[in-house]
């Protein structure tokens, strides 16, 4: 007794058998050819080189956002430890001994806590009245970073 099979079913267990078989008549038509290769590898330049500086550009402006932030935060906290104490941190690492800050950030373009520089008060010259990166490097907007 013969069972009836769809002519799906069918196709599929003709096809099943030539799997892994290669003839000289298909042989030629197999794969991509070099210059449909060459094509995609061109459209691929062509997308990096739109996204790549896009992206760089972006990270610096995050750097620099990151920067204004801390930069706001620290000084914040050098007000509040001198309207507290009236004089002001004898160094950084003061205020977070004193808990004013929890810790001293991470200058983001030095990538380094160390890096800060203090600026003592324009009168007697003692403790942190102000703080600036240590980077040397130059602002999107021309100014340098240790004038911020």
């Amino acid at each position: 007794m013969r069972k009836a099979y769809s002519a799906f079913t069918l196709r599929i267990r003709q096809s099943a058998g030539k799997a892994g078989r290669f003839s000289a008549k298909n042989w030629g038509y197999s794969g991509f050819t070099l210059i449909e290769l060459l094509v995609v590898m061109a459209i691929i330049a062509t997308l990096l080189s739109i996204v790549v500086p896009r992206y760089f550009n972006s990270l610096d402006r995050s750097k620099e956002v990151v920067l204004r932030q801390d930069l706001h935060v620290m000084r914040d906290a050098i007000d509040k430890f001198y309207s507290d104490t009236g004089k002001y941190p004898s160094e950084l690492n003061e205020l977070v001994e004193k808990r004013y800050l929890r810790a001293i950030p991470v200058d983001p373009l030095t990538e380094s806590a160390a890096t800060w520089v203090a600026v003592p008060p324009p009168r007697d010259g003692g403790g942190v009245y102000d703080v600036r990166s240590g980077s040397p490097e130059q602002a999107k907007d021309g100014t340098l970073y240790e004038a911020w």
